[in-house]
């Protein structure tokens, strides 16, 4: 794939997500324990394999939040947020440690293969029963994308959606999105991956697929030579859509990696890395 590093518009967001915690989460996520200045560091913490920090993302991880689908080379903006949150924690490059797991399972109950995973996932109260979430390192919005032959593609409002056979990948914020804001008459399509999503896209199965804001960029200026976004739905819920890094539930690690996630957002890390890594996202249309 082709690497883009483009400005993007939205590192005011992060205004809204400012914390001055320095080792523990912020009060809407809160962690197992607890945590000290003292107890995050590299030497002190608990992780699956002692000395090194173990991080997941999914098979295949894709533009722009990693680059070539290869976590390990730090491009890509959740691949370079990932890195920094290890130097944060004390870990050199040399010690991080990438295993993949699958969206669904990395979300699912049970004791977890990694110390924090990374891809784009949703912090929401439903999850949040089965995993820990880090402090929010990105505020999201969720968009429609179609081929400029579809029939949605001049859709300007949401109830110019209602006829429309659209899909996403399972287990995302991107569904519900379709299930509780769109709500088309027709039964929104499920995939295990965005790269199938985009083939159906491709193959007319579906008339949209919807996906983040960033992803959609990406997707429609490098990987469909017809696609263009619809436009941007609604939040999902009552407040603003946040990734979050994923925890085993009761991680003793949890207090620490927010911390760390606090830290790089008050020092302007995470704006900076936004504006290397993410697509421009000025100019996309609201959906109302």
């Amino acid at each position: 794939m082709v690497n883009r590093r483009t400005p993007v518009a939205v590192a005011a967001a992060f205004t809204l997500l400012a914390s001055a915690a320095a080792c523990a989460p912020q009060e809407s996520e809160p962690a197992a324990g607890g945590a000290s200045a003292t107890a995050c560091t590299k030497d002190s913490l608990s992780t699956v394999t002692a000395g090194k920090l173990t991080i997941a993302t999914d098979e295949p991880a894709y533009e722009p939040w990693f680059a070539d689908n290869d976590p390990a080379n730090g491009k890509g903006f959740e691949s370079a947020v990932a890195y920094a949150i290890a130097a944060e924690l004390g870990y050199d490059n040399a010690d991080v440690v990438w295993t993949r797991v699958k969206f669904d399972n990395a979300i699912a109950p049970g004791e977890k293969s990694f110390d924090f995973d990374i891809n784009q996932f949703s912090i929401t109260d439903q999850r949040k029963q089965a995993v820990d979430f880090s402090s929010p390192y990105y505020q999201v919005r969720q968009t429609v994308i179609a081929l400029k032959s579809s029939k949605i593609a001049g859709a300007t409002s949401l109830a110019d959606l209602a006829g429309a056979k659209l899909g996403a990948q399972v287990g995302t914020t991107s569904y519900k999105a379709i299930t509780d804001v769109i709500k088309p008459s027709a039964e929104p399509l499920v995939y295990n991956s965005n790269d199938d999503a985009k083939k159906a896209l491709q193959n007319g199965q579906i008339d949209g697929l919807v996906v983040d804001l960033p992803t959609a960029f990406y997707i429609t200026a490098a990987e469909l030579e017809d696609g263009v976004i619809v436009g941007q739905v609604p939040q999902v819920g009552d407040d603003a859509e946040q990734f979050g890094l994923v925890l085993d539930k009761g991680s003793a690690l949890t207090g620490c990696v927010s911390g760390a996630v606090d830290a790089l957002r008050t020092d302007g890390t995470l704006g900076e890395l936004e504006t290397e890594w993410l697509a421009d996202v000025a100019g996309a249309r609201e959906l109302s």
